[in-house]
C-alpha cells in the first residue's frame, strides 16, 4: 500500500490539513496510508482525519531550526519508506521542502495549484514565469515525490473518520542550532487577505480611486486587495496582490472592481462562494465566473454603494434608490 506523508505547519494547521485532498486527487480509487507528523503542537485536530499522526515532542526545537526539522523527517522517512511527501507552501514550509528534497535526492515541484491526470500518468501544475503561465510538470524516476502546495487552493472534506494510530518519534540527537530569536518585529499592514471572508478588490479599473476601496471595506466589515496591474504601478502593496503571483483567496465575497480578470488573476481565486464584479465590459474575463456583474464605471458604482450602505444603516429597511446600472 502507498504512504503518503504531509508535514503540518504548527502556524497554519488548517492548510496542511487540507493537503488531503492533495492526496486524494493523487491516488483517486487507489488504496493509501495517510501519515502527518506534527512538532511540538497540539495533535487533536488530526485524529480522525489521518490514519496515523507521528508525535515528535522536544522543547530544544526551534521553529527556526530547519536544518533538525529536515534530519527529523528524514529519519521518520527511512523508517516508513514513503511514496508521496507533501508540504505545505507556508514561509515555514518553503524552507524546510528544499532542504529535504536535496537530502532524500527526489526531485520537487514546488507551489502546486492543480493536479491533473493524464494517460502518461500523474501532472502537478505551478505557476512559472512570475505567475504569467501555468506549467504542467511530469513526474519521472525513482524516489517519493515531492511537493509543496499553495495555499488556499485545496479542499478536504472527509467521507469517513479514520481509526488514527498515534506514534511518538523521540528525536534524541545533539540540537545546535546556531541561530535564535533576538526579537520581534510587527508588520504596520500585518493582515492576510487569505484570511479575510469579505474582500474589496481593485484593478486598473479603479486606477487613482484606490483609496475609496478602503473606505467600502470599512462599511463591509472586509479587507482590501487588488490586482497585478494595481501591483506593478506602486498603488498597492504586493502583499495584497490576489492571483497566481499573488495570493491564492477563498472569501465568502469577493468584489471585482475593475478588474479585466485574465487567468492569472483567475487562478488566485478558489472556493469562493460569492464574486461581484463591476466593469465597463461585461465581456471581461472575471465577468463569466461572477455571480453578479455589474455594467458601469468602478469609482462611481463604489461611490453609491458607499452612500447607499450609509443610508440603509441610518434609515434602516429603507427602499433602495433606483440605479443607471444594468444587471446581468
Amino acid at each position: 500500500m502507498k504512504r503518503c506523508l504531509i508535514y503540518v505547519d504548527s502556524e497554519n494547521i488548517k492548510n496542511s490539513m487540507e493537503l488531503l485532498e492533495v492526496a486524494r486527487q493523487i491516488y483517486k480509487s487507489k488504496s493509501y496510508e495517510s501519515y502527518c507528523v506534527i512538532v511540538n503542537s497540539a495533535h487533536e485536530q488530526a485524529i480522525g482525519l489521518f490514519d496515523n499522526v507521528i508525535k515528535v515532542d522536544n522543547q530544544k526545537i526551534s521553529l527556526y531550526d530547519f536544518k533538525t526539522l529536515t534530519d527529523i523527517l528524514l529519519d521518520i522517512h527511512r523508517i516508513f519508506d514513503f511514496d508521496l511527501i507533501l508540504i505545505p507552501g507556508t514561509w515555514a514550509g518553503r524552507m524546510l521542502a528544499p532542504r529535504l528534497a536535496v537530502r532524500l535526492h527526489t526531485g520537487l515541484t514546488a507551489d502546486v495549484t492543480e493536479i491533473r491526470q493524464s494517460k502518461d500518468g500523474l501532472e502537478l501544475v505551478r505557476p512559472a514565469f512570475s505567475g504569467r503561465l501555468l506549467a504542467g510538470i511530469k513526474n519521472k524516476g525513482e524516489g517519493p515525490i515531492m511537493l509543496s502546495v499553495r495555499q488556499n487552493i485545496f479542499k478536504y472534506e472527509p467521507i469517513s473518520t479514520a481509526d488514527t494510530k498515534l506514534i511518538k518519534f523521540e528525536y534524541d540527537k545533539p540540537i545546535n542550532v546556531g541561530i535564535k530569536q533576538i526579537s520581534v518585529f510587527n508588520k504596520a499592514n500585518s493582515y492576510d487577505i487569505r484570511d479575510s471572508k469579505i474582500l474589496i478588490s481593485g484593478g486598473a479599473g479603479v486606477g487613482g480611486g484606490f483609496n475609496l476601496l478602503q473606505i467600502l471595506a470599512d462599511e463591509l466589515g472586509g479587507t482590501v486587495s487588488a490586482s497585478r496591474q494595481i501591483v506593478d504601478r506602486g498603488i498597492a502593496n504586493r502583499h495584497i496582490q490576489v492571483g497566481q503571483s499573488g495570493k491564492t483567496v477563498s472569501p465568502t465575497l469577493y468584489m471585482a472592481l475593475g478588474i479585466f480578470g485574465a487567468i492569472q488573476h483567475v487562478e488566485g481565486l478558489k472556493n469562493v462562494e460569492n464574486i461581484i464584479s463591476v466593469n465597463t465590459n461585461r465581456n471581461a474575463p472575471i465577468c463569466s465566473i461572477s455571480d453578479i456583474v455589474v455594467e458601469g464605471e468602478a469609482i462611481e458604482f463604489i461611490n453609491m454603494l458607499i452612500a447607499r450602505i450609509r443610508k440603509y444603516k441610518s434609515e434602516v429597511n429603507e427602499p433602495s434608490e433606483s440605479s443607471k446600472y444594468k444587471l446581468y
